[in-house]
């Protein structure tokens, strides 16, 4: 058996860029929390409407979750049912996430892509504007959807590099393990 090594440059490289994305992305959070503040003010103790700024606090909402949605993949963040995963070896573990990564997240993220790429592609053509005369950028929240497949497919990606490195015995399975809720 060959001893536990370092993660691969290409698998540090595709970590480290999900991680800078989720960590950039996480200051939008701030941002649209000010913003929202500003409408709440200037709504209620001004009674001055201002759809461009409401519309901006939906567009960083969608930024967050789409662009965030790899960087939770990342950390292990995301729902999972656990009937078994927990009770598993790291082994065990690494082959249940590297079929679900390889059967359920890389098909999902192609079918979207693909099924959004026309979707997305037409909203560009028009240069898709906001029909209340808010943000003239529709078609940049739509391209959002391909964003966030492209980012998922890369993570998913870093994840079967990561999951076949642990069930080869070449990286250790530092996962951390959830603390049960109930």
């Amino acid at each position: 058996m060959t001893p536990p090594a370092r993660e691969p440059a290409l698998l540090r490289g595709l970590d480290a860029f999900t991680d800078r994305i989720g960590t950039s992305i996480a200051w939008l959070v701030l941002l649209m929390m000010l913003v929202q503040f500003a409408i709440v003010v200037m709504r209620y103790v001004f009674s001055i409407h201002n759809t461009v700024m409401q519309e901006s606090v939906m567009y960083m909402h969608a930024a967050v979750f789409m662009l965030g949605a790899a960087w939770t993949l990342r950390r292990d963040g995301h729902v999972r049912v656990d009937i078994f995963y927990r009770r598993l070896t790291a082994r065990g573990r690494a082959w249940v996430d590297l079929c679900g990564t390889l059967f359920l997240l890389i098909p999902v993220v192609l079918f979207i892509a693909i099924g959004s790429f026309a979707y997305v592609r037409s909203s560009w053509a028009i240069m898709e504007r906001s029909p209340d005369g808010g943000i003239p950028g529709v078609y940049l929240l739509k391209t959002l959807i391909l964003v966030m497949m492209a980012l998922l497919l890369i993570q998913g990606i870093a994840q079967l590099i990561r999951q076949v490195l642990i069930i080869r015995h070449r990286l250790p399975n530092d996962t951390p393990q959830h603390e049960e809720l109930l």
